[in-house]
């Protein structure tokens, strides 16, 4: 990416000058050459190898073609006679270029004091990639699109706005420079930000559909368009940290897209220049909604409480001010965390990374940090024992450009009164350290990751082994009460297991416990209560019951009256009311989604209870649909599961474990190990055990067999794999266009859609065409051919394969066939003459014949047309002609 920066404005510059002077155009292509020989001498990266083949190529063609064309004695003064004459006609978009390539043709000619004391430095501020915005380009091609132009009109338009000390001419300003006057941002990103947001705009107002009837002004929908999808990110933040925006719109209805174009534009510059605060993007959302806030109080003429001036930034508008001021504190916090990781040797509680200190604007606290921001803040303390290289470093931070620090540091070595007092405020600062999450590494994860699955085999044993040890013979004896408590009692093993969930919860985040939250640490305690009281009084109630013959004795013979229940049935009852509402969130997806993102209190405590908080991974639950296949899945899944150790496991060992209790052996003759033994536990023990261990690992074995029964059911309703030949690319190869245009094109005139579909209805909206857009072949072919382009630019195909694969798309479709690529098209032509010359019958039936094979009969066509092109061309008479 870099070398094609470098090298871009070279190559464009030579293809501008070339009719005008093709010496130049000549000696700009060669200095591309060899920058990108310099940048990349090996040709490692992808493309560069084609690249250069293919100018170097270009270069042995010109080199005399474009030397017989040369006006001066040498190249030297060729360049040098272009450039002056180009610098007085004002081309600025041209100077840089041009002047490096002059300095790199006088090196080693003994001409360089030709341009000893020239400036090659662009001066006007309109150095560009794409769109040359100086205006005396307005006649290039692209500024001509009627989308550029109200785009570009609009970005310049500064009516209405606070002056503003804007250096160089004041008739190119625009609201860049505007904003770079009050906030200091760096010319380049200035430059590359205005282009940027000019694209956008033009994308966007060109895409609108209906096309808008304000022709020469830039639509309002392109605008709104483009706000909402900037500030989604930020409006989110607002909204989970209880603020409001500080985007302001004015009420004078003039103004309002232009102050929208400056908060989009500000936080363009914003992420311009954030360098590797981008990683952190709840930070740049702090910056721009303190920086926003700045700019409404420039726009409305609001002023100071405490000065009785208007208010200004922050920051002021000096060069780099922004750079040096914002960003570079910051990320010097972010490099000195990066040092003590000491090449990954550190443990890591030890050290913040990106989301960690991102993490510190998920929560209102980090506006502690003020605006301007307060150095003296926990959030800029790296630690105790670099307290003072913290301080230098916040000092040298703080240094303009090209000053030297080394001063600084001898300084610091004696502190002053100064020092003294900002070492006293630093010794009261705390490292925040990590704010979620640190990472714990145990064999604990293998259960606590996938503990719904563990506690479903883990009940599901004890109710299997249950059943078989009653004998079940029919589902009705389930409803026996006292059949019924025992399966009950499968709830005392999930409170137990419920209890070992929080316990590692507790014990995973215990090195955030600094750090935690006070609500966070609340919640879990009440976890860790409810939890706890839950394993002890369901034991004590399931002891307690003991009136279950009474019970069963007394109640009536119908079908209500088939079980009474007991104490422990109230409590089991009173256990699972908790349950109850996950459960049911967790079949509506769409619910959980909204408690997660909404700002109720009362949903806030739901979210509360079942998550920590988090600004991340909020309301990211599944769709309806795919939920139901999930559950689906594992249902079908593990019923197979159970209902196979059911009659293979479990059953098989039922009785000979009741044999083994029964027999009482108080001799052993083997006693060596245990030779205090009074009972068969040891051999009840070693029969289960291998089946235990089954039991456990025979899930991912049923989890293979159904993954396979499933993924072959989806590939045989999706076609997959059905095309594995050659000849059967080239037979379905034709239906290609017509898919393409049903499910990937939308219709020229799409009907408004009246309510909200559902997502498997959404797929058909497109499918709905007519029979020419359905078979229109021209779409189709752009992107066919855009991808073999691709193809050859990685190297992956040769040239050769590329001509054989593109569509041809430069005649026009007069015989109403498409034109086929050469691979499908190859040895057709000769194969119909041969059927011609070697059949019998009339022309219909050849005619026919023909047709049938699509490029047999796209080949014939693609002769004619060609043919009759010929003939055209080489027939000059009109007796001829006719």
């Amino acid at each position: 990416q870099t070398l094609v920066l470098e090298i871009r404005p070279f190559l464009r510059v030579a293809n501008q000058i070339e009719a005008e002077s093709p010496r130049v155009a000549y000696l700009c292509r060669f200095h591309a050459f060899e920058k990108a020989h310099m940048l990349d001498p090996r040709s490692t990266g992808r493309g560069v190898r084609q690249f250069k083949t293919t100018l170097l190529q270009r270069l042995e063609q010109d080199e005399k073609s474009t030397f017989s064309k040369r006006k001066e004695r040498n190249d030297a003064r060729e360049i040098k006679s272009f450039y002056e004459k180009k610098k007085q006609a004002n081309a600025h978009q041209l100077m840089p270029v041009l002047g490096e390539v002059l300095k790199a043709v006088l090196i080693g000619t003994g001409l360089e004091s030709l341009v000893a004391s020239e400036d090659f430095g662009d001066k006007s501020g309109f150095r560009y990639n794409i769109i040359p915005l100086h205006p005396r380009s307005s006649q290039q091609p692209i500024m001509l699109l009627q989308e550029i132009k109200v785009a570009v009109s609009a970005v310049f338009n500064v009516r209405s706005l606070p002056l503003a000390n804007v250096k160089g001419e004041k008739s190119q300003t625009d609201i860049f420079r505007w904003l770079q006057s009050w906030f200091g941002f760096q010319k380049g990103n200035v430059a590359n930000q205005r282009e940027h947001l000019i694209l956008l705009l033009a994308n966007m107002h060109a895409r609108l559909n209906p096309k808008s009837s304000s022709a020469p002004m830039l639509d309002e929908r392109a605008v709104e368009e483009l706000l909402a999808k900037t500030f989604e990110s930020y409006l989110t933040w607002c909204k989970f940290l209880g603020r409001k925006s500080n985007i302001w719109l004015p009420s004078v209805k003039q103004e309002i897209q232009q102050h929208k174009l400056l908060y989009i534009s500000l936080y363009l510059l914003i992420w311009g220049e954030a360098s590797n605060l981008r990683l952190m993007p709840e930070c740049l959302c702090y910056i721009f909604h303190h920086m926003s806030y700045e700019l409404y109080g420039v726009l409305s003429g609001a002023v100071s409480l405490i000065t009785g001036e208007k208010v200004r930034p922050a920051y002021g508008g000096e060069d780099e001010s922004f750079l040096n001021k914002v960003v570079a504190p910051i990320y010097n916090e972010i490099y000195a965390e990066a040092l003590k990781n000491k090449n990954g040797v550190s443990d890591h509680s030890t050290w913040r990374n990106y989301d960690d200190l991102n993490e510190f604007f998920w929560s209102a606290d980090c506006f502690k940090l003020g605006w301007p921001m307060r150095l003296n803040n926990d959030f800029f303390f790296t630690s105790t024992k670099n307290k003072m290289s913290h301080e230098t470093k916040i000092q040298n931070s703080q240094l303009p450009r090209g000053s030297s620090s080394a001063q600084n540091i001898v300084d610091s070595e004696v502190p002053d009164q100064s020092q003294q007092q900002t070492i006293s405020v630093t010794s009261q600062q705390r490292w925040l350290g990590k704010t979620n999450f640190v990472e714990v590494r145990s064999f604990w994860h293998i259960f606590r990751s996938f503990d719904r699955l563990w506690t479903l085999l883990v009940l599901g044993l004890q109710i299997l082994i249950i059943i078989a040890w009653h004998g079940l013979e029919s589902p009705l004896q389930l409803l026996d009460p006292i059949f019924f408590e025992d399966i009950l009692s499968i709830f005392i093993t999930n409170a137990v297991l419920r209890v070992l969930q929080v316990v590692l919860d507790i014990l995973f985040s215990w090195r955030t416990r600094g750090t935690m939250r006070s609500s966070q640490k609340l919640r879990f305690v009440i976890k860790l209560s409810l939890a706890v009281t839950w394993a002890i009084i369901l034991p004590i109630f399931y002891s307690s019951s003991q009136n279950y013959k009474a019970c069963s004795a007394r109640r009536p013979k119908n079908f209500l009256g088939m079980f009474c229940l007991s104490k422990y049935m109230v409590a089991v009852a009173f256990y699972l009311t908790g349950n109850v509402i996950g459960m049911a969130l967790f079949f509506v997806p769409a619910v959980s989604s909204y408690i997660e993102t909404s700002t109720w209190r009362i949903c806030n405590i739901l979210s509360w209870w079942c998550q920590a908080p988090s600004y991340v991974g909020r309301g990211m639950h599944e769709g309806q649909v795919p939920l139901l296949k999930y559950t689906s899945f594992w249902t079908v899944l593990l019923s197979s599961k159970f209902i196979f150790s059911y009659y293979f496991e479990i059953k098989p060992l039922v009785e000979p474990t009741k044999e083994i209790m029964r027999v009482n052996v108080n001799i052993y003759e083997w006693h060596e190990f245990f030779p205090q033994v009074k009972s068969n536990a040891g051999a009840i023990l070693a029969v289960w055990a291998p089946i235990i261990l089954v039991y456990f690992m025979d899930t991912q074995i049923w989890y293979s067999v159904f993954c396979t029964i499933f993924g072959g059911m989806c590939g045989i309703v999706h076609h997959l794999g059905e095309i594995r030949t050659m000849g059967m690319v080239r037979s379905r190869f034709c239906t290609l266009p017509e898919v393409f245009n049903a499910c990937l094109v939308p219709r020229s005139s799409p009907k408004e859609k009246k309510g909200i579909l559902p997502s498997f209805l959404e797929k058909k909206i497109f499918k709905d065409l007519g029979k020419s857009e359905r078979h229109d072949p021209t779409k189709f072919a752009l992107v066919w051919n855009q991808i073999i382009n691709s193809f050859r630019s990685e190297d992956l195909i040769s040239n050769r394969e590329m001509d054989l694969m593109t569509m041809p798309m430069s005649l026009e479709y007069r015989s109403g066939s498409i034109r086929w690529p050469l691979f499908l098209v190859a040895k057709k032509f000769s194969t119909a003459v041969d059927m011609a010359a070697n059949f019998t019958g009339n022309s219909a039936q050849l005619f026919q014949r023909i047709k049938k094979d699509n490029y047999m009969f796209c080949a014939i066509n693609d002769f004619y047309e060609l043919t009759k092109s010929i003939f055209r061309f080489l027939v000059i008479g009109d007796v001829e002609k006719r």
